[in-house]
Order: C-alpha cells, then structure tokens, then sequence
C-alpha cells in the first residue's frame, strides 16, 4: 500500500509539528506500507531521495503562507497517480477536494490540526478561505482525524461528523547533560532558568510570557522562535533585547542542542492557545518537566488537569514567585507519567496503520 503524505514543509523533520508527525509516521510504521512524502524544495539544500521507508517527492513551492494552497494541491494532483491513500495535513489545499473527489477515487485522510482559522495573523479574507477549506475537509474527507479531544467535540458540533482522535508522540525528546561547550556559548545554563520554544505568533503569548519575566530576576527566561520571520517577532525582540534575564535565541534545529537547553530548565513555559495537542508541550512532558500552560482547554486536556496554569502575566508571575523544588519535582513527574502512556509514537503510529489499513468510510 503506497500513502502520500501532504502538507509538510517535508523530512528529516526542520520546522514544526507535522514534519515530526510525517517522519516518525514513515519511521514506525509496518513495512507493508509504502510513503510518498512531499517536501518543499525550497527547505532543503540538499535533495535526499528517500528517507525510512519514504520516497521524498520535491515541488518548487513554499509549505507555508499563500503558497501552501497550490502545494498542497499540486501535491494532491501527483499524489492520484500512484498512492493508495493520501495522508493531507493542515487544511489549506482541501478547498480542492470537491473537484480532486470527481476526479479520483482514493482514501482521504485530513488531520485538521488547530482551528487555524482563527488565528489573529490572518486577514478577514484569509480567515473565511480557512474556515471554508476546514468544511470541505471536513465533508469530503474519508477520515477525519483530530489531535485532541476538544477538536473531536468541535467536529462533531460544528459539522455533525465523528473524528478519531490520535495525538502525537514525544518519545523522541531526550534528557541529557549539558556538554562543556554549550555551557561556553550559553553561559546562562549553569544557573536556574526557565525555557519556551516556539514559533513567535500572537497565539503563543510570546508578549504575555515575556512581560511576565521582564521583572523576574530570581529566574531567567530562555526562548527559542523564528523572531525574524515577521513584524511581530521582530518587534518583540526589539523591545526585550536590553533585558538582562531575557535570552532570545533564533529557531534551534540540532536536536541534541535542544534537548540539552529545554532538558535541564527548571520551568517549561507553554504559552499556545491555540491548536490541539501541541507537539511541543507534550515533548516537554517527556522530559519529566514541570510546565506552566496557557489556560485554555486543549493544554488542560493534553496535560491531564496536573500542569500549572496561567492567563495573565500576573498569574505567571505567581507561578515563577511559588516554585519550590519539592513542588516542581511532583508536577514533573506527573507530566512524564501521563506522556509514557498516552503520547508515543508506538501508539501513534498503530493508530495511523489501521487507518490506513481500514476500508473507505
């Protein structure tokens, strides 16, 4: 069986979410199963053929932003020709899956991530074309799979269609020392500090989280984000960069380096709301981290109610004031028990197989 996966920048995983999900998807998997992964050539310097069990198929086209429509649908188009199932990620293509199910008569499965609509980075425009291609995904789609259990209660309200629920898995983040040379450029590291990785978007709560901090001596505060990628990060960093409990550092891709830097903080800090069961929270919760989350129910889901929780910079401010080693230690330790059973990718992976596997809805 040959599944085509669309609507990633593409593998080895270097940008988000999805990407992971993709790659260890290809990794897990059985053998009897064949994938076709579409990778933005743009991303990739070099242009490995396969990777896994995974051919890797380049289009000269950005994953993200305006372009991720025709990606997606150009992915689609070459996807008909030889896969069984198509695996689409995201909704931005599936405005064309009305006229690709007149055409072609393959199994569609949609993860329909976040409610990306709702994002304040879009324009009005922008957000009514993602509401429209969440409802034909929605309608058109084979199988719809949702991340979190909130997400399966909207599709069901909002369309009157089941979801399955799969998460993701964050087996992948390891725990280890910090090398002598990371303490060389990171000096910060030999001491208590707190740590956030993210994309930097209003949805995140980068400005709440870091006037949050400003103030907050006792423990600094690390984040790694895309800053450049636009306006609003900039903007953030150049009202934070003369603070001197604040370290902004650009989007760290080497793995190693992040699980020593984000492995060894104190304090996670989770400020998403937006979304499903994100991919970075669950792998600080594998990391046996305690974690301050944004309030919102989808982190309250995916952290089982035993987090710590904010929605204010005065309520993380609290969180920062009241740590205590003795307190933290058991926060921790509940994130990585909850995480070992229920967000690896043994289980996700079986539960995309028999997706995959299953007959046509």
């Amino acid at each position: 069986m040959i599944v085509s996966i669309i609507g990633t920048t593409g593998i080895p995983a270097q940008y988000g979410g999805f990407e992971t999900l993709a790659e260890y998807i290809t990794k897990y998997s059985s053998n009897t199963l064949l994938f076709n992964v579409f990778c933005s050539s743009k991303k990739y310097c070099i242009k490995i053929q396969t990777y896994g069990y995974a051919k890797l198929v380049y289009l000269p086209l950005s994953a993200n932003g305006i372009q991720s429509i025709p990606y997606d649908i150009l992915s689609m188009l070459h996807a008909s020709r030889k896969a069984d199932v198509l695996l689409i990620l995201g909704v931005s293509g599936c405005s064309f899956l009305p006229i690709f199910r007149l055409l072609f008569r393959k199994k569609i499965i949609v993860n329909i991530d976040g409610l990306e609509w709702k994002r304040a980075k879009w324009s009005g425009p922008a957000k009514s074309f993602l509401k429209y291609s969440e409802k034909m995904a929605v309608r058109h789609a084979d199988v719809v799979v949702a991340d979190s259990r909130v997400l399966v209660e909207y599709v069901r309200k909002e369309y009157g269609k089941e979801a399955v629920f799969i998460p993701y898995g964050g087996d992948h983040a390891i725990k280890v020392p910090i090398a002598d040379e990371t303490r060389e450029v990171f000096p910060f590291v030999s001491s208590p500090y707190a740590f956030k990785v993210c994309r930097i978007e209003p949805e995140n709560n980068v400005r709440l989280i870091l006037e949050a901090f400003r103030d907050c001596f006792a423990l600094p505060l690390v984040v790694a984000g895309n800053w450049q990628n636009s306006a609003y990060g900039r903007s953030l960093r150049r009202k934070f960069e003369d603070c001197q409990n604040i370290y902004m550092l650009d989007p760290i891709y080497d793995q190693n380096l992040l699980n020593q830097l984000r492995g060894n903080c104190v304090l996670y800090v989770h400020g998403h709301s937006a979304g499903g069961t994100n991919p970075s929270l669950v792998e600080a919760m594998h990391l046996g981290l305690p974690i301050a989350a944004y309030d919102v129910d989808y982190n309250r889901e995916t952290t089982n109610q035993e987090a710590l929780y904010f929605s204010d910079t005065a309520g993380l401010k609290s969180i920062i004031d009241s740590l205590n080693p003795e307190h933290s230690g058991r926060v921790g330790a509940a994130m990585a028990a909850y995480a070992r059973e229920h967000y690896t990718w043994d289980i996700v992976s079986q539960a995309y197989s028999s997706l995959f596997a299953g007959g046509v809805h």
